[in-house]
């Protein structure tokens, strides 16, 4: 029984490791998450400001500047989806920490029962030497 108890043990260091990873690994992608959207934010707040200056004198700075927009929206579209994206990969993740946490559960509870077992075991051990014991004693005597 020490020996179930011992791997159950083991199995639950395991178990616990593996999920603290998945952890980690949820919040590095959510992290990435938060810098794309970030990115999106400052890219829109760019595009916004780029017409806010006064001096649109000539048609072609107006010009330029209607390019840099259209590249500003262009690569904010890319951004969008690149967040779409990394959201996925963050519900997957979060999906890994909870399947992972769900067998690190499932592992603590067997070494729960394998340690009740064997603590019945050894109660049971040592109930029935006093009464072997006693038996003994009484045939001798």
């Amino acid at each position: 029984m020490k020996g179930t108890l011992n791997r159950r043990h083991r199995l639950v260091r395991v178990r616990h490791v593996q999920h603290s990873m998945a952890v980690a690994e949820t919040v590095r992608a959510q992290d990435e998450a938060n810098s794309i959207a970030n990115n999106a934010a400052r890219l829109s707040r760019v595009r916004a400001d780029l017409f806010m200056t006064e001096n649109l004198a000539t048609g072609a700075s107006f010009a330029a500047y209607r390019e840099l927009a259209g590249r500003l929206e262009q690569a904010g579209r890319q951004l969008d989806g690149a967040l779409y994206d990394a959201n996925r990969k963050v519900e997957d993740r979060q999906g890994k920490r909870i399947e992972a946490n769900r067998e690190r559960e499932i592992a603590q509870k067997l070494k729960d029962r394998a340690r009740v077992a064997l603590e019945d075991q050894i109660e049971t051990r040592l109930q029935a030497l006093p009464r072997y014991r006693r038996t003994q004693m009484r045939e001798e005597g």
